[in-house]
């Protein structure tokens, strides 16, 4: 089943399958919590118990046919999008600032770019209000959207970044020497070989969008509740299964990012090793 090196000693096979079932029951003592709500949101009745008294869908379709939770799906829709398309113009332009080499205090322009990865939601999303509420960009998505642009750029800086420093710069040489603008070289040359890490930037600034509610909290209304806001709603004035069902459905989304972040860089390592 296992095929080791000969040179590996049972020491080495002991401490091999110690470091792997330590891992997996770290895996699954964090992913335990998950697999058990799963479950109840295809129970029956509106207990919280097991075993289950019986399977139904009934409140993924109280979701698809509630007004409150397809307003606030539209949303956060709209508003992970916009900020997702914003953050990736944003950061892929910054990254290419980044990396020039004539730029000077790169570290410390490095450092402000990232740093809302670096302070804590609750004081961005104070800041954000207070700067925000003379604008009149408080209950409203367009509010919402630039501040969830604004949480997805270092996302996008550091990825794009990364997948930069291994970019053979003779290329876009060539490409000028040939008469191309640098606008072209970057959308034909460029672009293309780094789309793996824009796509990875581009889907991290997506998924913190999606599923933030702190900054929501603070910056809409009523009329702009987003999915993580309208549970959070939903907790405080009457837990429903219902609520179960959209947290299974945002558990499914974010597999879905994970599993796709990871085709993607398994795509940039070959990229590279082709490269090489």
């Amino acid at each position: 089943m296992f095929n080791f090196p000969a040179y590996v000693t049972v020491w080495g096979r002991l401490g091999r399958f110690t470091h792997l079932g330590v891992s997996l029951a770290v895996l699954l003592f964090l992913v335990l919590p998950v697999l058990v709500v799963m479950p109840l949101s295809f129970s029956s009745q509106p207990y919280f118990t097991y075993p289950l008294p019986g399977l139904s869908l009934r409140w993924y379709q109280d979701f698809l046919g509630s007004p409150d939770w397809m307003l606030a799906l539209k949303n956060t829709l709209i508003t992970a999008f916009a900020s997702t398309t914003i953050a990736t113009v944003l950061g892929v332009t910054a990254s290419l600032g980044l990396t020039s080499p004539r730029l000077k205090g790169k570290a410390v322009i490095t450092g402000l770019l990232v740093s809302p990865m670096i302070v804590p939601l609750i004081i961005t999303a104070v800041g954000v209000y207070f700067a925000f509420s003379p604008l009149g960009l408080t209950s409203s998505l367009t509010g919402l959207i630039l501040a969830h642009a604004s949480l997805g750029v270092p996302f996008v800086i550091v990825t794009v970044t990364a997948t930069l420093a291994g970019f053979n710069e003779t290329l876009s040489r060539a490409g000028r020497s040939l008469g191309a603008s640098p606008l072209r070289v970057f959308l034909q040359v460029k672009l293309p070989i780094i789309a793996p890490g824009v796509i990875s930037g581009a889907l991290f600034a997506f998924a913190t969008s999606f599923d933030e509610i702190v900054v929501a909290l603070f910056l809409t209304g009523p009329d702009q509740k987003t999915i993580p806001r309208q549970m959070w709603s939903g907790i405080r004035e009457q837990l429903s299964p219902t609520i179960l069902a959209v947290a299974t459905i945002l558990v499914v989304i974010s597999t879905l990012l994970l599993v796709t972040l990871e085709l993607l860089r398994r795509r940039t390592e070959r990229l590279r090793g082709t490269a090489a």
